[in-house]
């Protein structure tokens, strides 16, 4: 199993990524899935117990450019960017067609709101049983009531949207009390429900969609794109990736 700043990456393309968090959810079972760039991976690099969390996540994908070269340059030469929004999209899809419903956790009330227009625009046919925006605060176990209202709903696929790294903590904490599919996706919900610009598909190919991101909101990424993007540069030249 490739394994990138120390973080295992699975290498695999969108549709077989889809496929097997919809085989899960139809099968009733509860799993954990994240979209991986580098961002996560030097926040696992520095942090033991986020890559702890991250090692118990049943599914990571190549979000970022960086990660698909390095996983082509490790002999997975047909390798392709799994990015987290588009996947979402392709769950959605197939979940619209085979009749499994989802739920929406995380992004504020409007993003979230807006995120469900789009996907029934997109997909009439998914059945999206629940959403919630929850307050800001620190990831932790929920309450037995929102849990009980989650499991009550039947999703059988939870989008999480609290960002990085809070979502994947809170998909493993939450993990022993849902049993679905938790995806933890990051900015999807902002970008579907056109909170936040995405970039051209153009620069995503490039590997500068951080780039896009940082010129859009510059105070809130500067510091973190300054650093991650500098500490990955510095540990592939030291062969340590």
């Amino acid at each position: 199993m490739p394994i990138i700043l120390g973080t295992r990456v699975d290498a695999l393309d969108l549709a077989e990524a889809a496929e097997r968090i919809l085989g899960w959810a139809e099968a009733g079972e509860g799993r954990k899935v994240a979209a991986a760039n580098v961002h996560m991976l030097v926040e696992a690099r520095d942090d033991p117990a986020f890559a702890a969390v991250l090692a118990g996540f049943d599914l990571v994908t190549p979000d970022g450019m960086p990660l698909v070269w390095r996983l082509r340059r490790l002999g997975h030469r047909g390798q392709e960017r799994v990015y987290g929004p588009d996947l979402m999209l392709e769950v959605c899809d197939r979940a619209a067609a085979r009749g499994v419903p989802v739920g929406l956790f995380g992004g504020s009330p409007a993003a979230l709101e807006g995120t469900r227009r789009e996907l029934r625009r997109r997909f009439p046919d998914l059945a999206i049983v629940y959403a919630w925006s929850p307050p800001v605060r620190p990831a932790r176990v929920e309450d037995e009531e929102t849990l009980e209202a989650i499991r009550a709903s039947g999703a059988r696929i939870l989008f999480v949207a609290l960002g990085c790294p809070k979502q994947e903590r809170w998909v493993a904490l939450n993990a022993p009390h849902l049993p679905m599919v938790l995806f933890a996706v990051g900015a999807a919900i902002d970008f579907l429900a056109g909170q936040v610009p995405q970039a051209p598909p153009w620069l995503q190919r490039l590997g500068l969609e951080w780039a896009f991101r940082l010129l859009a909101d510059p105070r809130r990424l500067w510091r973190r794109y300054a650093y991650t993007n500098t500490r990955f540069v510095s540990e592939l030249l030291l062969g340590r990736l």
